[in-house]
């Protein structure tokens, strides 16, 4: 057991909600997910609590204060990094791409030789080839699931496949991995340090986030993080793939954190405002009039759960984070003035009978969120 005062502290518990949110996750671990940590914040104060596992085999009991892989989440950190530096003037999102790549790795990918800008990474309107599609991405992962790689190492994926979509900003959009691949590498090229550097400079350090980690640039702690599971097989058993490592540490993923760090960056970010400036943030919050999957595409930002109710009401800004053994969410919900930071130590990239099953929590915690 962690010493967890999310745990004990009454504070944390004084949201009148707060049993609606326990009986709700309790529930989803009862149908096979492993562990969940969930926090609410809103105008009536906390809900943070959690149920089920972080460690099966040792039977470690899941708590708020488990450090957890957030996947794609990564990407709005990266991309609030970005938007910090367009407002020092290290760079412009308006910036063509091949201003930081170089010609002989754009010409080997897919709309590489388009117009592309910053901006087109950030929003995914570049329409480049998921490096996460790749079929022979994922076998080397299986030939070396523990693998580091390197941007160098996954362009290899990309290099010389169909472009995702034609690139036509202003009709087309589409999630790619890839764009954010390539951020990182704009990000070194700009800055002259490492990615890592900057997004610990520009987020992580700048706001404290003493347990927030960006894998493989940083060592993990031995203890207190949550085991990873998938149902790998499709037979109901969970197979731990915490090892199991798909490109973290290049930009689209790899930040390990809290349910706690991740509602201090979000207040940060979209409540204290503390981060960004309001032109910095109108850009974030710009979202492309294509819905994919439920949500639409901003700036390292999306605009989520525009079905769960009214549209003109009970929608959330924030991001999804979705890996072969994790999941996470963060999102903002600003009509209703509330933050939700969820952590599951399941994998919902990839299908299995319990992706449906993390889908329905999700939309069951938003619920309870707008209903007033």
């Amino acid at each position: 057991m962690l010493n967890c005062p999310l745990d004990v502290e009454s504070i944390y518990k004084v949201n009148p909600k707060s049993n609606y949110y326990q009986v709700l996750i309790e529930k989803y671990v009862s149908y096979g997910l492993p562990g969940v940590s969930l926090l609410i914040k809103d105008d009536n104060g906390f809900y943070i609590g959690s149920a089920g596992k972080a460690d099966i085999a040792d039977e470690i009991p899941m708590q708020p204060c488990h450090i957890s892989k957030i996947a794609s989440v990564t990407m709005m950190m990266l991309g609030t990094a970005i938007l910090r530096l367009q407002e020092k003037g290290v760079l412009s999102l308006n910036d063509p791409v091949s201003k930081y790549i170089p010609e002989n790795i754009l010409n080997k990918i897919s709309n590489g030789n388009k117009p592309l800008t910053v901006r087109n990474l950030l929003n995914h309107t570049a329409g480049l080839y998921d490096v996460i599609d790749d079929n022979g991405f994922y076998l080397q992962v299986l030939n070396d699931p523990s693998k580091k790689w390197t941007a160098d190492d996954l362009l290899e994926y990309v290099y010389n496949k169909d472009a995702a979509f034609e690139f036509n900003p202003t009709d087309t959009a589409g999630y790619s991995n890839t764009n954010y691949l390539l951020l990182s590498m704009i990000v070194e090229a700009a800055t002259g340090v490492p990615h890592a550097e900057t997004l610990h400079t520009e987020i992580i350090d700048l706001l404290g986030l003493t347990d927030t980690y960006y894998y493989w640039h940083d060592p993990l702690p031995e203890t207190g993080i949550a085991q990873g599971y998938f149902d790998l097989y499709n037979n109901g058993n969970l197979e731990n793939l915490t090892q199991w490592n798909t490109g973290s540490g290049n930009g689209y993923g790899g930040v390990y954190s809290t349910v706690w760090d991740m509602y201090v960056y979000a207040d940060a970010l979209f409540v204290q405002k503390t981060l960004l400036n309001q032109a910095s943030l109108d850009e974030m919050l710009t979202f492309h009039p294509d819905i994919e999957s439920r949500k639409q595409l901003g700036v390292a930002c999306f605009k989520d759960f525009i079905d769960i109710g009214d549209p003109a009401h009970d929608y959330a800004y924030g991001h999804r984070g979705r890996d072969l053994s994790y999941s996470a969410d963060l999102f903002y919900f600003p009509e209703h003035n509330t933050i939700m930071s969820l952590i599951v130590n399941y994998g919902t990239d990839g299908n299995s009978s319990l992706r449906p099953v993390f889908l329905e929590m999700r939309d069951e915690i938003a619920k309870i969120i707008i209903h007033d």
